[in-house]
């Protein structure tokens, strides 16, 4: 029978069948600021089929279904025998395959690769974010791998490999492999230094056996792992195969799996280390400084991916805006809505433009490049993570209640949004970190304020913001007290530089007249009215084909 009472009218058409890519003004616009000539043509070849793909029906479902079906622990076969294996739903695979054949552990190889690959994992992410754990540490594992050329020469080929294998085999007998990490363990958490997991040397050269636990060890399906351990000679590195030369399982028991508030997708798990055999991977006793650069590239990662959960937030909010109704016309035509759009634009923008800036640095891999990364990478890391959850918790509410349904993807970007900010380490291990970075490498400080330099005199508030800033860095007296204060100024300083530099004058003018001088509420859509908020909202606007 006809349900003449029921007629669907102003519903917002699904964001689907677009270049994700293409898109993403901020984003393409830093891909051709960063990339040399020579390399530009493909690149934008590769991103433009990963961004059609990203935006294709077919990813979305993929995503949707990784999630509603959430990876299974199996810790035993039918008749007893210990097996730890995680199954996965095919969607998480098909997903996983998609970024491995397109290069997305593939950065330390190949021109641009850094831009290149943190592009593509911001594009490819939007579609579903928790297989970008795998993916983020098998490409970081590089170079710690690389303290040892013997270990580096046989790894990183399967690493950075475009062919996906799933399924536990010797990793010889692989065409491509997955890493992953364990440093958490359960009375330290972030203080690695605690950790108890002991490694017995063996006669063999590098060898010992582990034993010990890790608290958190994510995509515990991977092939191998690199892990932080008590050696004789002190705290040590070590990489762990799942599976032995020889075919056998190495002693990797899986005690459980974590269930989080997001992240559903991707297993995170508990681990307990019995007789497991491990390869040390560079001196006894420097395990943090050879794990450093992983985790480094890991926290990049988190950027990345927070820019990326941002930029579908938005863009989600802005197409709900251009095709709904309400008082009488299109919500995005509404003086307070297009406020409150712009608002999350810019912060959208900022953090891809800083994420695509840092990435850049890797590839140049200069002196200056590197101390620049070396207090840029935390702060960024600080600042982008946080403001990530804000951003999607306001684009959702540009939904109302047709955002708070699961359909909508919006409620599952909300759970996701806080992870970037507690994985490898949280705002205050962050903000710790760049302190340290300021008292004991004076150079890290020269080249962030050299990089913040080259746009003085473009606009006053940037200036001011700038004096501000060396007047406290200049003031040491209870810095740690205030460490977050510092940092979230260094930050917005550093993503100000950038847009004054690199973004149209609208964009730089909100940004500068906000989070710089100080014309600003407390909740987004508080910018001033006088401002061309219009065009900002335009700018980030996602067209469909």
């Amino acid at each position: 029978m006809a349900a003449t009472t029921h007629t669907v009218t102003n519903q917002v058409p699904p964001l689907v069948g677009y270049d994700v890519f293409a898109a993403d003004r901020a984003l393409s616009e830093a891909v051709e600021r960063h990339i040399e000539p020579g390399v530009l043509p493909v690149a934008r070849e590769e991103l433009g089929a990963l961004g059609r793909s990203a935006g294709s029906a077919q990813a979305q479902e993929w995503g949707a279904q990784a999630n509603e079906h959430p990876p299974v622990l199996r810790t035993h076969d039918r008749y007893g025998n210990r097996i730890d294996e995680v199954e996965f739903h095919p969607a998480w695979h098909r997903l996983l395959g998609h970024a491995v054949a397109a290069g997305l552990t593939d950065a330390w190889g190949r021109p641009a690769g850094h831009v290149r690959r943190a592009a593509g994992f911001l594009v490819w992410t939007q579609a579903e974010a928790g297989h970008g754990c795998p993916l983020s540490m098998t490409h970081a594992a590089v170079p710690a791998l690389r303290t040892d050329p013997a270990l580096a020469a046989e790894w990183e080929p399967r690493l950075t490999s475009y062919v996906y294998e799933e399924g536990l085999r010797p990793a010889s007998e692989k065409a491509g492999v997955l890493f992953g990490m364990g440093m958490t363990e359960k009375q330290g958490g972030t203080d690695v230094r605690s950790n108890t997991t002991r490694a017995e040397p063996l006669a063999g050269d590098g060898e010992y056996l582990l034993t010990g636990h890790k608290w958190f060890c994510s995509a515990p399906m991977s092939d191998g792992f690199l892990v932080l351990a008590q050696a004789p000679g002190g705290l040590s590195c070590f990489l762990v195969p799942r599976v032995l030369p020889d075919g056998s399982r190495n002693a990797f028991a899986i005690q459980r799996l974590k269930d989080k508030l997001g992240n559903k997708s991707n297993a995170s798990s508990e681990v307990e280390f019995d007789g497991t055999w491990a390869r040390r991977v560079g001196e006894e006793g420097r395990g943090v400084r050879t794990i450093i650069e992983m985790v480094a590239a890991t926290r990049l990662d988190c950027v990345v991916g927070s820019a990326a959960l941002m930029r579908q937030a938005v863009a989600q909010a802005i197409h709900h805006a251009t095709y709904r109704s309400a008082f009488g016309g299109l919500l995005i035509e509404k003086p307070l809505m297009r406020n409150v759009l712009a608002d999350l634009a810019l912060e959208s923008e900022a953090a891809t433009v800083l994420a695509m800036r840092l990435a850049s640095a890797y590839d140049t891999d200069t002196e200056e490049e590197r101390a620049f990364l070396r207090i840029a990478v935390p702060a960024a890391k600080y600042w982008v993570t946080k403001r990530c959850t804000p951003v999607v918790g306001e684009a959702l509410e540009c939904l109302g209640g047709n955002g708070y349904v699961e359909e909508s993807g919006m409620p599952r970007l909300l759970r996701e949004a806080p992870l970037n900010s507690i994985w490898e380490g949280s705002g205050n291990v962050q903000a710790l970190d760049v302190l340290r970075a300021l008292q004991r490498e004076p150079q890290a400080l020269d080249a962030f304020l050299r990089e913040v330099g080259k746009a003085r005199g473009a606009d006053h508030r940037l200036d001011a913001a700038i004096k501000d800033l060396l007047t406290e860095l200049a003031d040491l007296e209870g810095i740690e007290a205030r460490a977050r204060r510092l940092v979230e100024r260094m930050a917005l300083v550093l993503q100000g530089s950038l847009l004054v530099r690199w973004a149209p004058p609208e964009v730089s003018d909100a940004f500068c007249a906000s989070r710089l001088g100080g014309d600003w509420g407390a909740a987004f859509g508080t910018l001033p009215h006088s401002l061309d908020l219009a065009s900002v909202v335009a700018r980030a606007r996602p067209v469909a084909d």
